[in-house]
Order: C-alpha cells, then sequence, then structure tokens
C-alpha cells in the first residue's frame, strides 16, 4: 500500500484517534478515582470518628458525668447519706451572702499577685538573664543548671513541700527566726503561718518560690526560636539589655505570655494543696480559698450541696476568665497582622 493511498490516511487517522482516546480515558480514571481506592486500604470517608469514641467516652465519665452531677447537687440539700433534696436556689442565695465566700475570692486575689504577676514578671527577667548574658558569656551548661533549679519546686510534692516550709518558719526553734536572733534581729521573730497579720504574706512568698520555675522554662524554651542576630544587630546599634529585653524579648515571645498568665491565673484560682498542708485556710479564715472552702463544705462540715455550690462557682469564674484571656489574645494578634 503505497504512501499516498487513501485508505492509509483513514487508518493512520484512526489509530491516532483511537490513541488520544486511550489517553483520555486513562487520565479520566485518575480524575475519577473514588475514595474508596485510595491508598489506605479500606479506607471510608467519615470513619475517624470510631477512633474518637474512647476519648469521648473518657471524657464523658471524668468530666461531663461529674459536673452535670455537681451542678445538679447545687439546687439540693444533701449530706452524703440520704438522697438529695431539692430546694431550688437556696444555696446560691445563701451564697451571695457568704462574708466566708468572698473573704475566700479575695484571698484568691492574693493568689493571683503571688502565682501570676510577680512570678511572671520576675520569669521574664530572669529568663532573659540566662539566655541573654548567662548564657552567651557563661556557656549553656551552667543556664540550663540554673534553669533546673529554678525549677524544682515544681515538682516537689505539695505536702514535702509544706513540711520543709513547716520547719522554716516553726515558731518556737524554725531556721527562719533562729538566723533572726543569729543577726541580732530577735524583736522580728514571729509566728509566721500561725499569726492572721502574717500568715497569707507568709503563704503569698510561698507561692512565688513554688511557682517561678514554671514561667522560667516556658520562657527560655520560648526565646530559642528568637534569632541572635535581632540581639547582636540591637546590640551594634547601641541598645542596652533592658531596652533589647523590652523591644525584643517581650514582643518575640508574647504567645508564650500569654499562656503562662492563663495556665497560672487558673492554677492560682484553684489552689488547695499549699493551704490545706501549711494553714488549713486559717488563722480563721485569714487563708482560706475557694477550693479549700468547698473542700470543707464537702467533707468536714457535710454540706454537700453548698460545696458543690462553691465549687460550680468557682467553675463559672476560670470559665469566665479563660474565655476573656483567649479573646483578649485573639485580638491582639488580629492587631498585629492588621499592621
Amino acid at each position: 500500500m503505497s504512501a499516498l493511498d487513501p485508505r492509509a490516511a483513514t487508518i493512520d487517522a484512526d489509530a491516532a484517534a483511537g490513541g488520544r482516546s486511550g489517553r483520555a480515558n486513562r487520565g479520566s480514571g485518575r480524575r475519577d478515582r473514588r475514595p474508596e481506592e485510595s491508598l489506605i486500604p479500606g479506607a471510608r470517608r467519615g470513619t475517624y470518628w470510631i477512633y474518637l469514641v474512647p476519648g469521648l467516652a473518657l471524657l464523658a465519665v471524668i468530666v461531663v458525668i461529674p459536673l452535670l452531677w455537681n451542678v445538679y447537687l447545687t439546687f439540693t440539700e444533701y449530706r452524703g447519706i440520704r438522697p438529695p433534696e431539692w430546694i431550688g436556689l437556696e444555696n446560691w442565695v445563701e451564697l451571695m451572702g457568704d462574708r466566708v465566700f468572698w473573704t475566700s475570692f479575695g484571698n484568691s486575689i492574693a493568689m493571683i499577685l503571688a502565682m501570676v504577676i510577680v512570678p511572671t514578671l520576675l520569669g521574664l527577667l530572669l529568663a532573659a538573664m540566662l539566655f541573654d548574658l548567662i548564657g552567651r558569656k557563661f556557656g549553656g551548661k551552667l543556664a540550663s543548671f540554673l534553669r533546673a533549679t529554678y525549677y524544682l519546686p515544681q515538682i516537689l510534692p505539695a505536702v514535702i513541700a509544706a513540711i520543709v516550709i513547716g520547719w522554716i518558719l516553726r515558731p518556737q526553734n524554725g531556721a527562719l527566726n533562729q538566723v533572726l536572733e543569729a543577726v541580732g534581729l530577735g524583736d522580728l521573730a514571729h509566728n509566721w503561718l500561725g499569726s492572721p497579720d502574717t500568715a497569707l504574706p507568709s503563704l503569698m512568698v510561698i507561692m512565688v518560690w513554688v511557682q517561678l520555675g514554671y514561667p522560667i522554662v516556658i520562657f527560655m524554651a520560648a526565646l530559642q526560636r528568637v534569632d541572635p542576630e535581632l540581639y547582636e544587630a540591637a546590640e551594634l546599634d547601641g541598645a542596652n539589655w533592658f531596652q533589647r529585653f523590652r523591644a525584643i524579648t517581650i514582643g518575640m515571645i508574647r504567645p508564650e505570655i500569654f499562656v503562662v498568665t492563663l495556665t497560672c491565673t487558673i492554677a492560682a484560682l484553684k489552689v488547695f494543696g499549699p493551704v490545706y498542708a501549711l494553714t488549713g485556710g486559717g488563722p480563721g479564715t485569714s487563708t482560706i480559698v475557694p477550693a479549700y472552702y468547698a473542700y470543707s463544705e464537702f467533707f468536714q462540715s457535710q454540706q454537700v450541696g453548698y460545696g458543690a455550690t462553691i465549687a460550680t462557682a468557682l467553675t463559672i469564674v476560670i470559665a469566665a476568665v479563660s474565655v476573656v484571656f483567649i479573646l483578649a489574645q485573639h485580638r491582639m494578634e488580629q492587631k498585629e497582622e492588621g499592621r
């Protein structure tokens, strides 16, 4: 058959059209592949929720059901023996006029000062000094050792820390009073945790010591992602350490500052262990906090319904504070993105 034969041209055209059609069909086969034919054998759209069932069940058993039961108890009179008796809003009305309850929240503000404001500010300064000064001049090993030293109180059990602090602040032969007497300041010796005037300030100092390591660790970890060239450029421009701290350190680790502030505020509002181990809310009500007040109503006074009311009120306050912090952080991030 010659090259000029019309039949040959027809056969070549049909072959070319068939090749294009085959390629188109193969391409459409790839495009039209259904989810069932994905690389994971047996994968189906929507089946991932099965893996969430154990976690959701655990959340319901540990958190949701006890929370709902606690809210229900706030509307009852219940001593833990007979079935709860519905009394409506009587517990809430009593709570609003309870002087001890408001005293406990006033003490929570003092705990926020001792566990949030002071540790966060000191933590920022110490973390910046460990990272920018000690780490650069004396090496990272010394900075890491000091960081671990500051964090040590965080890993001590509350009862162990309370025993140690109790030895130090003991009125008769405590270490603090003996040191004061040794340096000629015996007139300042005091029953630090047993006097209403000094019990809360002493507890606040202890909580600063306990809480300080947490922000230092978080802030030093955050500083690892800050470009060292920023500090070097600022130093070449003549900025001193405080100017570098204010312009670079605070600005670069602002998200971590929000996280530390929020988590420490929640910890301050629900603090229980140190108060229980050191003062028991006393003397009187000078160191009582909402969590310990709820505990005392639950287990000491056997007013389970009223204790549940205190606990629920504390939960509402913590939730409200968390929402305010999250909204404030989101708004600040939007402002920075708008710039």
